[in-house]
């Protein structure tokens, strides 16, 4: 009898379980840059090129390759590591 229940519960089929899957479509760009910058903290600089950049690093005096020294604002938006600022 117990062969029975066995062979029994051996024979039902197992059913799967399947998770629910994501989105496929990614956030856009500008909404991702927007969470990151409220997150981090940064501020607005104004650079050398006439554009404003947001920025999350500090400021800093670096020499330049002609042995000047010029005002850099440091990790801004963009993948931007140094941007020259204009005084």
């Amino acid at each position: 009898m117990k062969a029975l229940a066995v062979l029994l519960l051996a024979s039902l089929p197992i059913p799967q379980i399947s998770l629910p899957l994501r989105s496929s479509q990614p956030q856009p760009k500008f909404a991702a840059q927007v969470q990151t910058a409220t997150r981090k903290g940064g501020k607005w600089y104004f650079a050398r090129t006439g554009h404003a950049v947001y920025c999350y690093g500090p400021v800093m005096n670096v020499s330049s390759t002609s042995g000047d020294v010029e005002r850099v604002a440091t990790f801004c938006r963009g993948d931007k590591l140094l941007v020259p600022l204009k005084d």
